[in-house]
């Protein structure tokens, strides 16, 4: 079934063969994708809770472990406020941002893939489109072909199935980037709200240590 598929598919003309190279690419990169940040949002809320309970009960050296075992954004992101928790709040949150810059892309690499991929699928296609009918009128316009009925409508199925796998590829394609798309929001929220909570506890406790030391003095 599947080799009468692929044949059937060949039969959409040459422009078959990289749209066929899209829809590999395009689920090649939907795969790889949706396992990383699937990998990345798990337990992240979790490990959010579970690293401010450490450092609320002065356990810092806990939490940075638990923070560097997720191997995740968010971990990353912990861990680092975590290490430069007896910096100035205003460093830290400067430094949290740069972290942010380098971590974000990683998050949405290659979905830039998909997206062309979207663009090019129906142009594609309309490529194809425009192939066939070029074959099928050259049939009309040459009296002395014998087969012309069938030649005119081997292109016009030629056309019409290029301009269908282009438009597949591309709304199949349009999904999976959307999807993925939010994930990598999800993964890019979970950051922001791992930071801020690191540094707004970092920044209470020195507040109170702060005070602790004017009423010593």
């Amino acid at each position: 079934m599947f080799v009468h598929g692929l044949q059937f598919l060949l039969r959409g003309g040459p422009v078959m063969w990289p749209l066929l190279a899209c829809a590999i690419l395009s689920l090649t990169v939907i795969i790889e994708r949706a396992g990383a940040l699937r990998r990345a949002l798990a337990g992240a809320d979790l490990l959010i809770v579970r690293v401010m309970e450490q450092m609320h009960d002065g356990r810092d050296d806990e939490a940075l472990e638990l923070a560097r075992s997720h191997h995740s954004p968010v971990g990353r992101v912990l861990a680092h406020a975590i290490t430069r928790r007896h910096r100035d709040v205003a460093a830290i949150e400067r430094s949290l941002e740069v972290l942010a810059q380098e971590e974000t892309p990683k998050v949405t690499q290659r979905l830039g893939i998909l997206d062309t991929v979207i663009t090019v699928s129906p142009l594609l296609g309309l490529l194809g489109t425009v192939t066939g009918m070029i074959k099928a009128f050259h049939v009309v316009g040459d009296p002395s072909s014998l087969n012309g009925p069938s030649m005119i409508t081997g292109g016009v199925g030629e056309a019409l199935i290029a301009t269908a796998t282009g438009l597949a590829i591309a709304i199949v394609t349009l999904v999976g980037y959307n999807a993925l798309g939010e994930q990598a929001r999800a993964v890019v929220r979970a950051m922001e709200r791992g930071a801020t909570q690191a540094v707004e506890l970092i920044a209470n406790r020195q507040s109170k240590e702060t005070e602790y030391e004017d009423v010593t003095a």
